[in-house]
């Protein structure tokens, strides 16, 4: 096992990337805690799916933009498992439309939401990781964060903020055996993928040289790998999992 013991904090890990990172951390063995907005009826079907593994983890209901949350959830761990070992920054949301069309309010909650999670998160584990003198950071961004997306502007702010704190915080860090990387998913199948029409599945299916969509696994078997002792000497790096989309 990968991560035997290793204790992983997901955030908004109760669906699609999210969920399949969980679970698989937990099949490798590690302490998976997560965190989503609401407790319901995915967040208890994730809690149900950890319990078949035997390994003890830990669920949190809170809001991944709030600094204070972040704080409450580490000084749980802690106070649970003594240390963090990875901390994977998934929490995401789309709240798409043209920029003429774009409302503060759908900016600011992209961003909060998808931006300063990662700040709120990486900075409160910080002191904890600089203590142990060890620790991963697996910050998810997308393509759109390098390409760029047509009615996407608040999305693509996002996830382009995320490659350049990830590369700030692997320098600000690695002195410290703290590696920070970044991932850029292309088109991976979700539950919120397969709202999108088959006539824009196949025109995007045109642009991925694989001529084929991503599995969540496609992205969690690369976390696996970033949090494991296998890339000791890997980090400030953004890799893709986009089948080519974006070379």
């Amino acid at each position: 096992m990968e991560l035997e013991g290793k204790i992983i904090l997901v955030t908004g890990g109760t669906r699609g990337i999210g969920k399949e990172i969980a679970l698989e951390c937990a099949k490798e063995g590690a302490i998976v805690c997560f965190t989503a907005l609401h407790k319901n009826e995915n967040f208890l079907n994730l809690e149900k799916e950890l319990e078949k593994f035997g390994n003890r983890f830990k669920s949190f209901a809170v809001d991944a933009s709030i600094y204070e949350d972040s704080v409450k959830v580490i000084d749980e761990i802690i106070s649970d498992f003594d240390r963090v070992d990875i901390l994977i920054n998934n929490a995401g949301i789309t709240d798409d439309t043209l920029l003429i069309r774009m409302s503060e309010n759908q900016w600011d909650k992209v961003i909060n939401t998808n931006l300063k999670s990662v700040f709120n998160y990486t900075k409160a584990v910080q002191k904890t990781m600089l203590k142990q003198r060890s620790g991963s950071i697996i910050n998810i961004s997308s393509v759109v964060g390098k390409m760029g997306n047509a009615g996407q502007s608040n999305y693509a702010a996002s996830k382009a903020g995320i490659i350049g704190f990830t590369k700030s915080i692997a320098k600000e860090l690695g002195s410290r055996n703290i590696r920070c990387n970044a991932i850029a998913p292309g088109f991976i199948e979700t539950d919120m993928t397969d709202e999108i029409s088959e006539e824009i599945k196949n025109a995007m299916l045109n642009q991925i040289p694989l001529r084929k969509f991503g599995k969540t696994k496609d992205v969690a078997d690369l976390v696996v790998f970033l949090a494991s002792d296998k890339s000791t000497y890997i980090t400030g790096q953004v890799i893709n999992v986009c089948g080519g989309m974006n070379i």
